[in-house]
């Protein structure tokens, strides 16, 4: 059963930090592109950083360029986010996703499989 499993989001204060992760499991990560997505409430769902699956090419959303670091470990199956000085705009349910390719941010018809989401929530 193909299965992506986000933890990691909660409750932080403005210019915190979170580490998200996305552990895989029912498939190998070999192959498949790595990417996080967010969704604010009354907005869309927008592609925030995905990396190809030979980490060559890494994908950011312009607002989050220099804070977040996306990472993946292809033995342990699971993908991080590593969120810095992160603001209240940053606040949304956070989604991994896989596909073929990093393309997916900015096309989300490339996902293969999607995670439940994780909320980050940040405010003081």
């Amino acid at each position: 059963q193909v299965q992506l499993v986000e933890s990691g989001g909660g409750l932080v204060q403005p210019g915190g930090s979170l580490r998200l992760s996305c552990a895989v499991s029912g498939f190998s990560l070999d192959g498949y592109a790595i990417g996080w997505f967010r969704q604010a409430p009354e907005k869309e769902r927008e592609g925030v950083s995905c990396m190809h699956t030979n980490e060559a090419n890494t994908w950011y959303l312009d607002s989050v360029k220099g804070r977040f670091t996306i990472s993946r470990d292809n033995v342990k199956k699971t993908g991080y986010l590593q969120m810095n000085s992160l603001t209240p705009e940053d606040t949304a349910i956070y989604y991994c996703a896989v596909a073929f390719s990093e393309a997916m941010c900015v096309n989300p018809s490339y996902v293969h499989y999607w995670g439940q989401g994780t909320q980050v929530t940040v405010s003081s």
